[in-house]
C-alpha cells in the first residue's frame, strides 16, 4: 500500500527529488512531533497518498531538517506544499483536511491521475464570527497580550521565548495566544495590525511591536508607563525566580543559545543527547539573561554551562549526562521526570 515517504536529511531530499520523473507533482508535509494538529493531518496526508499512487508524497519534520524547512520558508506546522518539477503549484498552512484534499485532487487532475469520485454533500451554513470581530476581543483579552509561536511553558521559537522570559523577570502579568493553533488569526492579525511577523504585544488592545520594541521600551521605562499598575507584580528575589524556573518543565536545560541555534559546542551536544532519549525538555538561554547564568552557578553550586535539571534538581552538565545515557540511566531518570508531571 503506498504511503509517505519519510525524509531524513536534507542530502536525502536532493537524491531523491532528483530521482523524479520529469513532471512529477510531489507533495511535502512540514510537521512537528510537538504539535497536535499535525498529526489529524497526517493520517489525512497518508489516506491521499493512497487515494493517489501516481503522485509522490513525502513527510518532513520540520525543525529536524531545518534546512529544507528554510529552503520553502517554513514558519508554522503542519504546511503542505504541492509542487511540480521546480514550480511550486500550491501552499496550504494549517490543519485544513478539506483546502488539502481539494487542492491534490486538482494537481492530480492535472497530472493525468485519474482523481476518485468527490462525495455528495450540502454546503455547510457558516454562522462563525467574522474575524474583524474575533481578534478585536482576543487583543482586548487582557491588558497585556502577547501572540506568540507555542505557549508560555512551551514556546516555539526563540523570539517568543525571550518575550516570556523578559516577561516573567519584570514581573508582567500577561495572556497569550498561541498562533500556530489558529492559521485564521495568524494570518489575520498581520493584515489586522499592520505587523507582518511575531510575536506581536498588545497592551490595553494597542500593538506595541514585537521582541525589539518590547526591548527598547523596557530599557527606557516607556513599557512600565504604559502597563497598568497592578498588571505588575513586584520584583521578586532572584532564587525565587531560579526556583520558578529549573522547575519550569519536567526536563529543562540551561543552554548558550536555543535549540537548533547552539552557541557552544557543548550546548549542542548536551541538546542531540536529550532528544535521543525521546522525552520532552524545555530550554532556557543563559546568553539572554546575565542575572539568571550568574546566579544560577551560585544556587546550584555548578560553574559551568549546560546544566540539566530533573524535577527542579540537578543532574549535571554534559559529562553527566552523557555517562548516564551511555549506562542507560538518563532515559528512565527523564521519563521519571515526566511521569511526577
Amino acid at each position: 500500500m503506498p504511503a509517505p515517504t519519510p525524509i531524513t536529511s536534507p542530502a536525502h531530499f536532493d537524491s531523491s527529488r532528483s530521482q523524479l520523473p520529469r513532471g512529477s507533482v510531489l507533495a511535502l508535509n512540514f510537521w512537528a512531533e510537538w504539535a497536535p494538529q499535525c498529526k489529524n493531518m497526517n493520517e489525512v496526508f497518508a489516506e491521499l497518498a493512497v487515494k493517489f499512487p501516481d503522485l509522490n508524497f513525502w513527510t518532513i519534520e520540520a525543525e529536524e531538517i531545518a534546512d529544507v524547512s528554510e529552503k520553502f520558508e517554513i514558519d508554522s506546522v503542519p504546511t503542505f506544499i504541492v509542487l511540480k518539477d521546480s514550480k511550486q503549484l500550491d501552499r496550504i498552512s494549517g490543519a485544513d483536511a478539506a483546502v488539502l484534499t481539494a487542492s491534490i485532487t486538482k494537481h492530480a487532475s492535472s497530472s493525468g491521475t485519474k482523481a476518485p469520485p468527490a462525495p455528495s454533500k450540502s454546503a455547510p451554513v457558516s454562522d462563525k464570527e467574522p474575524l474583524e470581530t474575533r481578534l478585536k476581543k482576543l487583543v482586548s483579552t487582557h491588558p497585556v497580550m502577547l501572540f506568540m509561536k507555542g505557549t508560555p511553558s512551551q514556546p516555539r521559537c526563540g523570539f517568543s521565548r525571550q518575550v516570556v522570559e523578559i516577561f516573567e523577570k519584570e514581573g508582567v502579568k500577561y495572556g497569550s495566544f498561541n498562533i500556530l493553533a489558529d492559521d485564521e488569526v495568524r494570518q489575520g492579525l498581520k493584515t489586522f495590525s499592520n505587523w507582518p511577523t511575531f510575536p506581536q504585544i498588545y497592551v490595553n488592545s494597542e500593538l506595541i511591536g514585537g521582541l525589539d520594541i518590547l526591548k527598547e521600551m523596557i530599557a527606557s521605562g516607556e513599557f512600565h508607563s504604559l502597563v497598568p499598575a497592578d498588571e505588575v507584580v513586584p520584583h521578586e528575589p532572584l532564587e525565587d525566580r531560579l526556583k520558578k524556573l529549573i522547575s519550569r518543565a519536567p526536563v529543562m536545560l540551561f543552554m548558550k543559545g536555543s535549540p537548533g541555534k547552539e552557541k557552544c559546542g557543548f550546548s549542542r551536544q548536551t541538546v542531540a543527547i536529550l532528544k535521543e532519549q525521546g522525552v520532552a525538555f524545555d530550554t532556557f538561554d543563559i546568553l539572554s539573561d546575565e542575572e539568571v547564568r550568574q546566579g544560577l552557578k551560585e544556587f546550584s553550586k555548578w560553574p559551568t554551562y549546560p546544566q540539566v535539571y530533573a524535577n527542579g534538581e540537578l543532574l549535571g552538565g554534559l559529562d553527566v549526562i552523557r555517562e548516564m545515557a551511555e549506562a542507560g540511566e538518563l532515559k528512565e531518570a527523564l521519563t521519571e521526570a515526566q511521569g511526577k508531571i
